[in-house]
């Protein structure tokens, strides 16, 4: 019979175990919470060849993006305030609770705030914070929004849903069933199609990316007018090159002309490569021919490998780096340089020199940031108030 077959069981064996593996499972998860927050604090995840704690809960451990952001957000309160584990083992508070107290807690108001959230649903904590910490209220609103356009051009509160290949529904404008036009407030066309919801109540509604089938995704955000009449010059420019109304090729069009300035800003990529300038042996300088090289040859990722052969999968924001340091004697050639994404260049930084000697090195430049600021506040003539 299936561990997972349960009809044979009578009603208060059925009820009497659910009640043992609840116990058994809110245990558990302060025990994991535990080990979660003892990982983060030695950064374990950056030997495993992740850039972060989250990278690690996701690609290791194979949680799913919000468990992990919520268990991360518990384990990181619960190493300041032990009380919290024992609260999750014995049912007083659970994550969501929690997440909702964390940004709250302080060494004056900790104890306070965990007893009167015991037992109480998510509901509950929010009045609760509501009580203990108001806020303004929100402003009223009132929002003037236009018909939808009659011109393929977009009104100034206009949402872009990128809809899956097919039949256009009825009344929508559509560039083989590819695109949907729609200004804030307008009722959804009528479909079976899936799509991206165009509409939306407020312009700080977050952008949002779908996948809608294989290699098609719904993506949805709202502009201001400043972009707006940018997007409507570019248009102009274009003229027959591109339908007015076929705003994914001009997004893409718009991302490849923006990509390749950053990668000329990165690495100076270039068609035309010019020979390198000849560079002092001691130099520091990476020369823009071995920017190109680095970057072709390491594919714009972080190459941290872990031990178990996993290779980090950051891309954002990467470094060039010395493999052999260059306070000893590292040098800017091709075959000495590497991409490593930040938190694995300060790894690296931390086991070549020491952890507290990075550490100081670290206060010294925030201090010196700090100084460079207070100078430029006092020289603007501007209150020295708005530094701190």
């Amino acid at each position: 019979m299936s561990t997972y077959e349960l009809s044979h069981l009578p009603d208060s064996a059925l009820l009497r175990d659910l009640e043992t593996l609840l116990a058994r499972d809110r245990t558990t998860t302060a025990e994991l919470l535990a080990h979660l927050a003892e990982v983060d604090a030695r950064r374990l995840y950056l030997p495993a060849a992740y850039p972060s704690m989250y990278a690690w809960c996701v690609g290791k451990l194979g949680l799913g993006e919000q468990a992990a952001f919520k268990r991360i957000r518990v384990a990181r309160a619960a190493r300041r305030f032990p009380a919290i584990y024992q609260a999750i083992a014995d049912g007083r508070l659970h994550l969501s609770t929690v997440v909702l107290l964390a940004p709250y807690l302080t060494e004056a108001t900790a104890e306070e705030l965990l007893a009167a959230a015991a037992h109480k649903r998510t509901c509950e904590v929010e009045q609760l914070l509501a009580q203990r910490f108001p806020r303004p209220d929100l402003p009223a609103q009132i929002e003037a929004l236009s018909p939808p356009p009659a011109n393929g051009q977009l009104s100034s509160r206009t949402v872009v849903g990128i809809v899956p290949a097919g039949p256009p529904p009825t009344g929508a404008s559509t560039c083989d069933g590819e695109l949907s036009l729609r200004t804030v407030g307008d009722p959804a066309p009528a479909t079976d199609q899936p799509m991206v919801p165009a509409r939306i109540e407020s312009a700080a509604a977050p952008p949002r990316l779908t996948p809608l089938s294989p290699q098609r995704h719904g993506i949805q955000f709202t502009v201001d007018q400043a972009t707006l009449d940018l997007l409507r010059d570019v248009q102009a420019l274009l003229g027959p090159q591109v339908p007015a109304h076929d705003l994914a090729a001009v997004f893409h069009r718009a991302l490849a002309v923006l990509k390749r300035d950053l990668e000329r800003q990165k690495f100076a990529a270039t068609d035309e490569p010019r020979p390198g300038r000849p560079r002092s042996a001691d130099s520091r300088h990476i020369p823009a021919e071995v920017k190109r090289a680095v970057w072709e040859r390491d594919q714009g990722r972080c190459t941290f490998v872990s031990e178990t052969g996993h290779r980090c999968e950051e891309r954002s924001g990467v470094q060039f780096d010395h493999i052999d340091a260059y306070a000893r004697g590292g040098s800017a050639t091709v075959t000495s340089i590497r991409l490593r994404c930040h938190a694995h260049n300060q790894y690296d930084a931390e086991r070549t020199f020491g952890a507290e000697f990075i550490r100081h090195k670290r206060l010294a430049a925030a201090g010196a940031r700090d100084t460079a600021k207070l100078r430029a506040i006092r020289g603007s003539g501007r209150d020295a108030a708005e530094f701190s």
